[in-house]
Parts: structure tokens; C-alpha cells; sequence
């Protein structure tokens, strides 16, 4: 009697791999266990990123295994549960059913916290029915500034679907304004890149765009509407097509805009004694007018089982591009009397283009992954600029007139290539190594023309003019390993790259060169005591390079008084980054962390009290150090209604010697988000999204900016049998995205307010067709069986 009560209450466990006939793992395919004799629910589970899946506490017994996912053919074996069963390698074959009948409704969560990165899942969702720019507005820990884009005081580099996007920040903002959302399955915020990444991969923002799946066809149509001060447009359309050979995705975007911005600016010039002598108050109005067109694809080649070649392309074309600043300066002294004043307008156009281009091939053997890929990026950009400028005495009377003209101009060719090898060592373990090159040329040239307003005689202004050749070759390999077991993870890395930079000037003849090998590790460790509950550490060197505009030393002048300078003197910024963080009850993340830069570079406004001339110029700071807890929950409220909340409270120490003095400055400042998801009527037609972040007074480049309340409404509908959809978008709906900069330190006394045009509504419309029921490559969840067996209890 003991033996048999024994042998009956045994449970035992099912474990296995889920692949398709390419040899690669399925995630988040959906595992079925049914009793043979009835077939009622037993339990049921979903295979992870690797594939693999795991059902335990099973009963003796008989039982029908069912697998199943969306595109393949249904898997189903009988198991006989005497011990413990390990089922290998489950292989599903592909369907060759229409989509027209497949209908997925389930809904996975906004937000996953791993130990190394946060995955901000947006694919069908609200958000998916603006622009890529306003995802990333509502994406955790993603400031988008004036400057750019920035995460824990860093601008990180952007990558799409795991390429990296070769722009600068100002591009890359046009870029993703311009691109729509609906084919964005995730944002992924990579605090902790493994070696596989660049060394100057501090942070890595990833955008990964959803795949077709099954066989055939869809494709959409949408449009969007925003008014904003001005009135901007936006019309594209997406298609994706695949069978047994071949798989094609091609995006087409085009926007006009007009964007305002409106700003005041305060500089109190000072004397010898650091005393205000003059103060020049500055209300300044800038308008751009652009077209953009955005075309990008992926094309993908299946020559058999083991080998795919695959063609893509990411191309931004600016026909069109008009920018004006006017800009009004009142002169006082030190008492508010009125010494003189001045009107500066500029007017600029540029005519620009950046198309880039990836050549990938993978080859599977028999154990692990070899891959190659090629990039290259031309750029053109051609900018002409007119100023004039009209100057008033001390009895507001017209005293004398200024004009000149710049033409500046850019080509720029970027190209990589790089191996990679991925090798499974066991179940647990994995070994992956790879090399890289990569190649920046860049040929610019500014020519400045001062103009005599009464002959319209063009002089060139020499000092001011230059021709700049830039040459920057990165020779790079890496090795990494990685270590995932039921209690521990881990992922140790080693990155190596040899840079050499020549940057001549020819009017100068300065020549900049820089030659030096850097190593950079990283380091991941993880481990899960309990069910939920896990304790990890993370740390990683990094480096960023001045980028060629940085160093070039060109000046660029806004108007008389106001200059744009490069710094040919720039060194690299070199950057520790030490993080430690536990999770509880799966939903809360509490987490520290320490960065410490050498030499992070700045843009900063430095004033000339003897010329009154302000110069935007940047430099490298001697020293940054941040440090700081972060608290993160997401949780659902109701089956219905899902809440993400992260708190950060952290503090930024910057200082540098100018020279003429030093300076310390430090600031703690808090960032917090506050997001609410809802997913609305009977058949989850109506999506809402309301999301709020504060950032406090924070210190950035020896700059004080001031609070500011950021938020945004989004809400979407499906109509027409879920074939169309349209979208309404809010932002700043309590008008406190604007803010106050201020400089106060050593000889430097300016303030500015900037007033972004960030407060806008959108109403957009998108139109489905082909197979309009394939919504997205996530997990299916036994929903169904699970509202079978609650039935069952009642």
C-alpha cells in the first residue's frame, strides 16, 4: 500500500524544443497538455526566445500533447507520463492555410525588464498609429529633447533591427518623425550591450519591426493629420509579401511640415570684475518648411535551409528644406537703459539626402550560426544661408546694415562589413565571436560672402572659409559567452578596436590625427532565487567618438554675434558603467547604478565679454559622474487596464578647467513615468494610452534646465470589420513641456526659455487589405483552454 501511494503521487515534468524546418527556434509557440480519455485541460505553457518549453508537476498517466503557432501546422502526440520525458526537438511545418481565417486576439504586456535592457512592446497598440518619434516619447527612460534623443544623459545610438543607423541626431529626428509606427513591434532599451554591439554603443536604442510570418500577402494605406501651431501631413503605405522562397517588406512615407519654435534669450555680458555691463535680451522666432520622403525594405532570399540572403534599405530624401530664424535683440546696461538694438534674419535652404544600404548573409551548420553583412551609407547635403542684419543707435534710429551669404556643402561615404559566429556549446551555453571594419570619409567645404548692401558686390571672407577632409578607419573583434540556466545567467564579453582619424584643414593647414587601441569588457550575471525574484549586476566600458562635425573646425555664423564653432581638438570620452538591480513578484525592479565618463564631450554657449559674440562650440569636460536608484512596476489593474510607473532619483556632477578657472557643479534631480494602457469594448477594438513623465531641475554640459511635465493622449479604433483604424493623438496636454536653460559659472551669465512646437493634436487613418488577420508574431496564449477548464469549476 506504502509502494502504490508512493508511485501515485509522483509528478513528473515534460520538456522539449519547438523548431521550424529552418533549424531555428520558435518563441512563444503555445504548448497543450490534454487527458487522453476526455481530452479536458491539463496545463499549458509557451517555449521561451530558445524555443525550449517545460510543463512539470504531471501526474502519471496518458496524455495528448498539442502544439501550435500561428502560420504552421498543428503539432499533436500522444505521451505516456511514467517518468520524466524529454520530447528533443519538436519540428512544426509551415501552413499553407489563407489568413483570412486566422484571428488572433490575445495581447501580450507593454513592458518586459530583463536584467540587461527594457522591452517596450507597442505593436498593435495605440501608440502603433503615429510616428516612430512620438513611440519613442512614450518609451521608458527615452528623453526626446531639442538636442535629440536621450537616455540617462546620454545620447544613445540607434539601431534598427539590430543595425546600427548611421545619422546624426538631427537626421535621425527627421527620420523617425517621418516614419510611421504601425510596423513596429518593439522598442528595446539596451543599457547593458554585449560585445556583439560597437564599443561606441554606450546604450543602444533598438527598434525592431514586425515580420511576416505566413504565406501571402497584406499591405495598408494610412495618413495622419497634425496641427500643431502649423498645420503637417503625413501619407504612406506598407507592404509585405512572402511564400516558400522569398519574403519582401516595403515602407513608403512622405511628410510636409511647418514646425515653429519660439524662444527668449538673456545674456548679461560682464567686465573685468565679472560685474553686468551690458545685457542683450533676444526674442527669437524659427520656422522650418520640409518634404521627406522615407523609403526603406527588406528583402530576403530563402536558397534552402541553411542559407539566406537578404537586401535592405533605409533611404531619407530632403527635397525641400527651409529654415528661418528672426531674430530681435534689445542692448541694455546694467540698469535696463536702452543703449541700442539690432534685427538679424536668416534664411536657409538645403537640398539633402542620406540612403544607406545592408547586404546580409546567413548560413546555419550543423551546430551554430555563421553571418556576414556589408553597409554602406552615402550622404549628400548642399546648404545655402542668407543673413541680414539691420542695426538701431541709443535713439532707436537705423545706424547701418550688414548681409552675407554661406554656402556650405557635405559628402560623406560610410562603409562596414562584418563576421559573425554564433555557437551553441550546449543546451545551456553559447559562444559567439565576430570581426568588423569600418570606414567614414567625409569632403566639406564653407565659403562665407560678405555683400555690399548698396553695390551687391560679394567679398569672401577668408578667415572664414575652409575646406575640411575627414578619414576614420575602426578595425574591431569581439568574443562572447553566455550562460542560461534554470537559476543562473550569465554573459561575459571582450570587444577590441583600433581607431585612426585624420582630419586635415586645408585653409588652416591643420592637421588632426589620432591612432589608439582601446579594449572594452562587459560583464552580465543573474540569479533567480525564487520564482519572480532574481538579483543581477551589470558593467560595461564604452567610448564615444567626436563625430565630424565636432571636429570640424569650420565656423558657421547664425548672425553676427552668434557662431557655430567645431573643435578639432576633441579626444574620445571614454565611459564605466556599473549597474545593480533586483526584481520581486515579477512586476517591481529596484535598481542602482554608477557612470563615470572621462572627457564627455558638451556642446556649450560660451560668451566672448570682450566681443560680445556667443560661440556654440564642443568641448570635453575633465570629469562626469552620475549616479542613481531607479523603482519600476507594471502591473494590470484589470484584465483591462495596465499601469507602468518608474521613478528615478539621481545625481549628475560635472567639472572642467577652462583655464582662466575651475568649475564643479552638481545637481539631483527626478524622472518619472506614469503610463496607462487600456484596451476597451467587447472585441478589444478601442486601444487608449495615457502617459506622463516629469523631469526635474536636471544639470546637462554645465547647463541648468528646469522642470517640465510631458504628456501625451492616444487613443485608436478599429472599424470596417478591423480593416481600418483610425487614431487620435494629445500632447502636452497641461502645456509644461517648455522650459528654462540657464549658465551661471566663472564669466558665463545666459539664460534661454525654449518653447518647442510640441503641443499638437493628430488624427490619422489607416486602411488594411490583403491578409488583414495577421496582426503579429507574439504567443497565442490557451486562453481558450483556460476559460474551458474555469467553466469546468463553476
Amino acid at each position: 500500500m506504502l509502494l502504490s501511494a508512493t508511485v501515485f503521487g509522483q509528478q513528473f515534468s515534460i520538456t522539449g524544443k519547438i523548431y521550424n524546418q529552418a533549424n531555428q527556434p520558435i518563441a512563444y509557440a503555445n504548448i497543450v497538455l490534454l487527458k487522453t480519455q476526455d481530452s479536458t485541460f491539463v496545463t499549458g505553457t509557451t517555449s521561451d526566445d530558445f524555443g525550449k518549453f517545460s510543463t512539470n508537476e504531471i501526474a502519471s498517466g496518458s496524455y495528448i500533447l498539442k502544439v501550435s503557432f500561428i502560420g504552421f501546422e498543428n503539432f499533436s502526440q500522444q505521451v505516456l507520463v511514467e517518468n520524466d520525458i524529454d520530447l528533443e526537438t519538436i519540428v512544426l511545418k509551415e501552413s499553407a492555410e489563407s489568413l483570412s481565417e486566422i484571428e488572433i486576439t490575445y495581447k501580450k504586456p507593454t513592458f518586459k525588464k530583463e536584467s540587461d535592457r527594457l522591452i517596450f512592446n507597442v505593436e498593435n497598440t495605440a501608440l502603433s498609429e503615429g510616428n516612430i518619434l512620438q513611440v519613442l516619447r512614450n518609451t521608458p527612460s527615452v528623453l526626446v529633447l531639442d538636442s535629440g534623443i536621450n537616455i540617462k544623459g546620454s545620447e544613445p545610438t540607434v539601431y534598427i533591427n539590430d543595425r546600427k543607423v548611421h545619422l546624426s541626431s538631427d537626421e535621425l529626428v527627421q527620420l523617425l518623425e517621418s516614419s510611421s509606427a504601425n510596423n513596429i513591434k518593439s522598442v528595446e532599451v539596451i543599457t547593458n550591450p554585449s560585445a556583439r554591439y560597437d564599443a561606441d554603443s554606450g546604450i543602444v536604442l533598438n527598434i525592431v519591426m514586425s515580420k511576416n510570418l505566413i504565406t501571402g500577402y497584406r499591405g495598408s494605406l494610412f495618413s495622419n493629420y497634425t496641427q500643431g501651431v502649423f498645420p503637417r501631413y503625413n501619407v504612406g503605405t506598407s507592404h509585405f509579401f512572402k511564400n516558400t522562397k522569398i519574403n519582401l517588406n516595403l515602407n513608403y512615407n512622405y511628410t510636409k511640415d511647418k514646425i515653429n519654435r519660439e524662444g527668449e534669450e538673456v545674456v548679461n555680458f560682464l567686465d573685468g570684475n565679472d560685474a553686468v555691463e551690458e545685457i542683450w535680451k533676444s526674442d527669437i522666432d524659427r520656422n522650418s518648411w520640409s518634404e521627406t520622403h522615407n523609403l526603406n525594405f527588406n528583402f530576403d532570399y530563402f536558397i534552402d535551409d541553411n542559407n539566406t540572403l537578404s537586401v535592405s534599405s533605409s533611404m531619407l530624401y530632403l527635397p525641400y528644406y527651409k529654415y528661418r530664424i528672426s531674430n530681435n535683440t534689445v542692448i541694455t546696461d546694467e540698469n535696463l537703459s536702452f543703449m541700442s538694438r539690432f534685427d538679424a534674419n536668416s534664411l536657409s535652404r538645403n537640398n539633402k539626402y542620406n540612403l544607406g544600404f545592408d547586404l546580409d548573409y546567413v548560413h546555419l551548420l550543423k551546430k551554430g550560426q555563421l553571418s556576414f553583412n556589408a553597409h554602406f551609407t552615402t550622404y549628400d547635403n548642399e546648404k545655402f544661408q542668407n543673413v541680414f542684419t539691420d542695426f538701431f543707435d541709443q535713439n532707436n534710429a537705423l545706424d547701418s546694415s550688414s548681409l552675407f551669404n554661406t554656402n556650405a556643402n557635405q559628402d560623406s561615404k560610410i562603409f562596414t562589413s562584418k563576421i559573425d559566429f554564433s555557437l551553441p556549446i550546449n543546451e545551456t551555453s553559447n559562444f559567439e565571436a565576430g570581426i568588423k571594419y569600418s570606414n567614414i570619409k567625409t569632403d566639406s567645404d564653407i565659403t562665407k560672402f560678405d555683400i555690399d548692401i548698396n553695390t551687391g558686390n560679394e567679398q569672401i571672407d577668408i578667415l572664414n572659409s575652409d575646406v575640411f577632409d575627414y578619414d576614420e578607419k575602426v578595425f574591431a573583434s569581439y568574443s562572447n559567452y553566455s550562460l542560461n540556466t534554470e537559476r543562473w545567467s550569465l554573459s561575459l564579453g571582450l570587444r577590441v578596436e583600433q581607431t585612426k582619424i585624420e582630419g586635415i584643414s586645408i585653409s588652416n593647414n591643420e592637421v588632426n590625427s589620432q591612432d589608439y587601441l582601446e579594449w572594452f569588457p562587459n560583464a552580465s550575471i543573474q540569479y533567480d532565487i525564487l520564482d519572480g525574484f532574481n538579483l543581477y549586476a551589470n558593467y560595461k566600458r564604452s567610448i564615444t567618438r567626436p563625430n565630424y562635425t565636432s571636429l570640424n573646425p569650420f565656423q558657421f555664423f547664425l548672425n553676427e554675434n552668434t557662431v557655430v564653432v567645431g573643435n578639432p581638438n576633441l579626444t574620445p570620452v571614454f565611459k564605466d558603467h556599473y549597474v545593480i538591480g533586483t526584481t520581486l513578484f515579477k512586476s517591481f525592479t529596484i535598481e542602482a547604478y554608477y557612470q563615470n565618463y572621462d572627457g564627455k564631450i558638451s556642446e556649450l554657449p560660451r560668451q566672448d565679454n570682450n566681443t560680445n559674440i556667443i560661440s556654440f562650440t564642443p568641448v570635453n569636460l575633465d570629469k562626469t559622474i552620475e549616479f542613481g536608484f531607479d523603482f519600476i512596476t507594471y502591473f494590470n489593474v484589470t484584465k483591462d487596464w495596465s499601469v507602468y510607473f518608474v521613478t528615478s532619483f539621481y545625481n549628475i556632477e560635472e567639472e572642467t578647467n577652462f583655464g582662466n578657472g575651475f568649475v564643479k557643479q552638481d545637481q539631483w534631480s527626478n524622472y518619472s513615468v506614469l503610463q496607462n494602457d487600456f484596451t476597451l469594448l467587447k472585441d478589444k477594438s478601442l486601444n487608449i494610452s495615457l502617459t506622463a513623465y516629469w523631469v526635474g531641475k536636471n544639470l546637462q554640459g554645465l547647463s541648468i534646465s528646469e522642470d517640465r511635465l510631458v504628456s501625451e493622449l492616444s487613443i485608436s479604433k478599429s472599424i470596417l470589420k478591423k480593416r481600418g483604424i483610425i487614431s487620435l493623438t494629445a500632447a502636452d496636454l497641461f502645456n509644461m513641456q517648455d522650459f528654462d536653460v540657464s549658465n551661471r559659472y566663472l564669466n558665463q551669465y545666459n539664460t534661454r526659455f525654449i518653447n518647442m512646437d510640441n503641443r499638437y493634436i493628430t488624427l490619422g487613418f489607416r486602411y488594411k487589405f490583403g491578409n488583414t488577420k495577421l496582426k503579429t508574431n507574439e504567443r497565442e496564449n490557451y486562453l481558450e483552454e483556460l476559460d474551458r477548464l474555469n467553466e469546468s469549476e463553476h
